[in-house]
């Protein structure tokens, strides 16, 4: 019997789709490569429901062979499995599609509505199911009453606006990305030595502004000023007063003003303002600003942000996260939206009092978004997975709450006071009316400066007067944040790429570090590609190339000519690296070299006390060594993961901490016998000696064989089967007593 194949993105969307549209419970059932797919019926029509896994078709050039040839443009769309070995696993997905869309009479997109999206849908569309065409679901939240909705009201044919947007994006970022990296490693290789290298379309111009960043701050010549302010005492509380002048950076005048008041013991208060102003209630998130908010409340990297609100928009608890709106429709249903938001107990004190406005009002932003509103919770109770999860959730659900709430208030206080004729200042600013403070809570972020009752007329003692020296300050450098946002105002990237365009120069080691700088290879590089071909890091390029993309989407019209300008401009730059290649690739060569000695730097040998420890990559991973090998032979051992040198030393044995990202980034010694390793409770201690030498015996609960023993590692001591590498169970012992994880047996 035919039926209607849908076709999502993720597996996720295919069981909340399945579930909304069925007559009665769907069947699950499993392809024979154990692929789950769903049978149903809606309204008596029979209808499939079938996952892909992102991006199942890859780009790759048509010529077999030949991966360091450039330029190359003669390209084509071909299983994911086939571009690239760890996408295998999306070769069975195909091979479900594809079977499934033989006994199909009519299909029908619902994967994510936005470019990529329609991408996806497209390729599985023409190339696994042998489709013009599909009909196309579009909704912003995996919410039944949305998606009955969405089928329903469904597009009788794909988005051929963003799909042929997206398919220009996946072209040109593959002319640029693959045939620039490819021209700049093939200058390290003319050198003897061999690197991968990359750059990009938008990887370039990101790359500048941190560059450029981080030479204004190396160029900055500080300024010398000076402040005079006093600690003073009125009748009713300690005030600090600048004065009036601010930053003074004549030393004369500084010395004559401090030289003036230094012996005076009082100052008049000789005017108090009180100044009231509102504070409009915020806009609701779009990605980039949710980004921004994660990570100044939450400390959420931008990357990290957009997977947790990823995950929270697949089980259905908010609403589509890569969206550039900030206006919350009425369409959505607001207060259907907070009378579910009363079901869950730390929200419901605010959905009570907005249930009880007479209506309901949200504070849009003016930046839109034709596929999607701002990001805003469905109301659904949510269970969540991670810890970033319940965080990014609270965060979102408190500010679509304030979004609705009234203006907060605030009033700022400026007293001037008189010293021999010298105007010194205080202020301080409080807040009188809450307003949408209440709704946005911890969020809300602002100090409360408040000062004591004071009148004009009132006398204030000076308890000591200060003249401080001090210096301007550079700019600051990025941060995760803040570069996302930046690439936004230059309209570099897109709200779902940027993140990811900063992961990528962090892997690259082009930037690193918290504020962003860049390494040493990273400014040579972006030197080197501006002395021989600036165009690749110019930022106008990108933004032209942005704009013509956005022309394609709304006007469907322009792919050829925008493919063929961005052919041409990939050729003139790999034509003149080819002019230049040995130069290009000694500079690289150098810039790396250097790199890679500051960041595999850990400190000074504690041994030998004059060679420096230093990583190096071993058979069976990385380790510490001296660099004064064979004379020193000092080795520590190092667990799985990047490694970063810090700047701080051990409290316990004096040696430098080292930072271990993985999926639990953290600071710590690399001494395994380290005093901070050891245990401390008395009571835990015993039991663990008693194990060391044998008088209690745990089983080790994995294999049922072997016992467990003492070992040590990096991370301090643990318990493993001594049964090991057969048997590779192990047991934490740091951070609570035995007596909680196991059963004791005395041996007899």
């Amino acid at each position: 019997m035919a039926y209607e194949l849908i076709i999502c993105e993720k597996p996720s969307a295919a069981n909340k789709i399945a579930n909304a549209l069925a007559d009665k419970i769907p069947s699950k059932k499993y392809s024979k490569e154990k692929v789950a797919y769903y049978e149903l019926t809606h309204k008596g029509k029979l209808i499939v429901i079938v996952s892909a896994v992102g991006h199942i078709y890859g780009l790759a050039q048509k010529e077999k062979g030949g991966r360091s040839k450039y330029p190359v443009f003669d390209i084509e769309w071909i299983p994911s499995s086939e571009v690239n070995k760890n996408s295998a696993f999306t070769k069975k997905y195909l091979n479900t599609i594809k079977r499934l869309a033989k006994g199909a009479k009519t299909f029908t997109v619902a994967t994510d509505y936005d470019v990529e999206g329609e991408v996806i849908g497209l390729n599985i569309v023409k190339y696994a199911c042998k489709q013009k065409d599909a009909s196309r679901m579009k909704f912003s939240t995996l919410t039944k009453p949305d998606l009955i909705k969405s089928y329903e009201t469904r597009q009788k044919t794909l988005d051929w606006g963003q799909a042929k947007a997206g398919e220009t994006r996946h072209f040109m970022d593959w002319y640029f990305g693959i045939n620039l990296s490819r021209a700049l490693t093939a200058s390290i290789k003319a050198t003897g030595s061999f690197k991968l290298m990359s750059t990009g379309r938008v990887q370039g111009p990101a790359l500048k502004l941190v560059v450029d960043k981080e030479k204004t701050i190396n160029a900055f010549i500080p300024e010398k000023y000076w402040e005079i302010e006093f600690d003073g005492k009125v009748k009713n509380g300690n005030i600090i007063a600048k004065h009036k002048a601010g930053k003074i950076f004549e030393k004369e005048k500084a010395d004559k003003i401090y030289n003036i008041c230094k012996d005076e013991k009082e100052a008049k208060v000789i005017e108090v303002k009180k100044k009231k102003f509102k504070s409009l209630p915020p806009v609701p998130f779009d990605l980039t600003s949710l980004q921004i908010e994660a990570h100044k409340c939450l400390k959420i990297s931008p990357k990290n942000t957009l997977s947790a609100a990823q995950e929270l928009y697949s089980s259905g608890y908010i609403s589509y996260p890569r969206t550039s709106s900030q206006q919350l429709p009425k369409e959505i249903g607001y207060k259907k939206i907070i009378t579910s938001l009363l079901k869950q107990n730390n929200h419901k004190k605010s959905a009570e009092f907005l249930l009880n406005k007479k209506v309901l009002v949200p504070n849009n932003g003016k930046k839109a978004d034709p596929a999607h509103p701002a990001i805003y919770p469905t109301g659904n109770v949510p269970n969540f997975k991670t810890t970033y999860d319940t965080k990014l959730y609270d965060l979102i659900v408190k500010r679509f709450f304030a979004v609705f709430g009234d203006e907060a208030t605030r009033e700022t206080m400026t007293v001037t006071l008189d010293c021999k004729k010298e105007k010194f200042i205080t202020k301080g600013t409080t807040t009188v009316e809450n307003g949408w403070f209440d709704l946005y809570g911890k969020y809300v972020m602002l100090k409360e400066e408040e000062l004591p009752v004071i009148n004009e007329g009132d006398i204030c003692k000076i308890k000591k007067l200060n003249k401080l020296d001090k210096e301007t300050t550079p700019p600051k450098r990025f941060t995760d944040a803040s570069i996302i946002k930046h690439l936004e105002k230059e309209n570099l990237g897109t709200k779902a790429t940027r993140a990811s365009i900063v992961e990528t120069l962090k892997n690259r080691g082009f930037i690193d570090g918290k504020p962003l700088r860049a390494t040493k290879l990273g400014i040579r590089i972006e030197e080197t590609l501006e002395k021989y071909s600036p165009k690749i890091v110019d930022p106008e390029l990108t933004r032209y190339f942005e704009l013509q993309m956005k022309e394609i989407r709304t006007k469907h019209t322009g792919q050829k000519k925008v493919l063929e300008e961005s052919k041409k401009t990939v050729t003139e730059i790999t034509n003149i690296f080819d002019k230049h290649l040995k130069k290009v690739g000694t500079e690289l060569k150098e810039a790396n070299r250097e790199t890679q000695q500051i960041r595999d730097h850990i400190g000074k040998c504690p041994k030998c006390k004059e060679g420096n420890l230093q990583i190096r990559k071993g058979k069976y991973g990385n380790f510490i060594a001296c660099d004064g090998y064979p004379k020193c032979k000092t080795t520590f051992s190092l667990p799985a993961g990047k490694i970063e040198s810090t700047d701080k030393l051990c409290e316990s044995c004096n040696l430098p901490m080292i930072k271990i990202i993985n999926a639990r980034p953290r600071t710590i010694c690399f001494n395994k016998e380290c005093k901070s390793k050891n245990i401390n409770d008395k009571e835990l201690k015993k039991e663990i000696i008693e194990i060391k030498n044998g008088t209690v015996e745990k089983e080790c609960p994995k294999c049922k064989k072997g016992a467990l023993v003492l070992r040590k590692s990096i991370y301090g001591q643990f318990l493993g089967c001594n049964g090991y590498p057969k048997c590779k169970y192990t047991e934490k012992i740091i951070d609570g007593p035995l007596k909680e994880d196991f059963k004791k047996e005395k041996k007899k």
